[in-house]
């Protein structure tokens, strides 16, 4: 068992590659997972969703509530490491319900601190994940990469549609009736997938936004757009249907068509957005966790940087 320490994030680069300080890195991953909740709830404006500009589609929610979920959450990141260090000798495909009683308990001390509103069940998930998933292969001594962390989460997750969604005779859920009628297979299909969408779309947008010296705020916007043009995103099917999915792939992909984020006068842009969605009562929550997601795994080198950084 490994000690988690006070997170902080100016550990170097060469320690997270050596695999020689496992209780730092740990505390590192921990305080990514906490800081990719904040970037993305900070980051403004976003289309249908809680920033700072408003509480975009939602009326039971603002950003103190997000705050106030975000602090409550945070012990639990270095939790998630730890659960995965202690159980990385078990099977990926055995581990996912060894980590299911944490998230579990995640979500009652988020559900407390916002008097019973869902601000981050899928945060929680996916982020839960990443945080177990590195855990797992720092103590097997492997260095820590963005592709080698979405490969663990995939071998957890190996069967997990399958055996949650396939087959389901009476649906429960809201993502269970959407799976059965329409066959989009939500945050277990990312996790599954190694969260591809990120790797194949998110993170190459990011990377090149970030090493053309584009701000990072500008950058995570551009990001949103690619997401919301690309995802299968339940929670607008949820609200929306399918019509409302395909409203905002569409106007996300008119958007950057013009140039998204890097436009002129994209601000006044993504405000006109917000406010379609707002009037269409759309969130696009799932696009919002992959957002955080992407920020998260952007702070690990790619596979090939990590290699030559040895």
């Amino acid at each position: 068992m490994i000690s988690v320490c006070t997170p902080t994030l100016d550990i170097a680069l060469s320690d997270l590659l050596s695999g020689l300080h496992p209780a730092s890195t740990a505390s590192l991953v921990a305080a990514y997972a906490d800081q990719a909740l904040r970037t993305e709830l900070l980051l403004t404006p976003k289309p249908g969703l809680v920033d700072l500009r408003n509480c975009g589609a939602h009326r039971d929610m603002n950003v103190q509530t997000f705050l106030a979920s975000a602090r409550a959450i945070e012990p639990w990141w270095p939790r998630f490491v730890e659960r995965g260090y202690e159980c990385a000798s078990v099977a990926a495909r055995d581990f996912l319900p060894l980590a299911r009683p944490q998230g579990v308990e995640c979500e009652g001390a988020m559900l407390r601190a916002t008097g019973g509103v869902n601000t981050h069940k899928g945060a929680i998930f996916s982020l839960g994940l990443l945080c177990s998933a590195a855990g797992r292969l720092l103590a097997s001594g492997v260095t820590l990469s963005r592709e080698r962390i979405c490969s663990e989460v995939a071998e957890i997750c190996v069967d997990l549609v399958d055996r949650e969604l396939d087959g389901i005779r009476a649906a429960q859920s809201a993502g269970e009736h959407i799976f059965t009628a329409h066959g989009l297979t939500g945050a277990r299909g990312e996790a599954a997938s190694g969260y591809a969408l990120v790797r194949s779309v998110a993170l190459p947008v990011y990377d090149r936004m970030r090493r053309r010296g584009v701000a990072e705020d500008v950058a995570l916007l551009q990001v949103l757009l690619h997401l919301l043009a690309t995802n299968g995103d339940t929670n607008l099917v949820s609200r929306g249907g399918l019509g409302g999915l395909e409203f905002v792939r569409a106007y996300a992909n008119k958007l950057l068509a013009e140039g998204g984020a890097l436009a002129r006068g994209a601000l006044k842009k993504m405000e006109a957005f917000d406010d379609e969605l707002i009037a269409r009562h759309l969130s696009p929550g799932g696009s919002a966790d992959l957002l955080g997601v992407t920020w998260f795994l952007a702070r690990f080198p790619a596979l090939d940087e990590g290699m030559e950084a040895r």
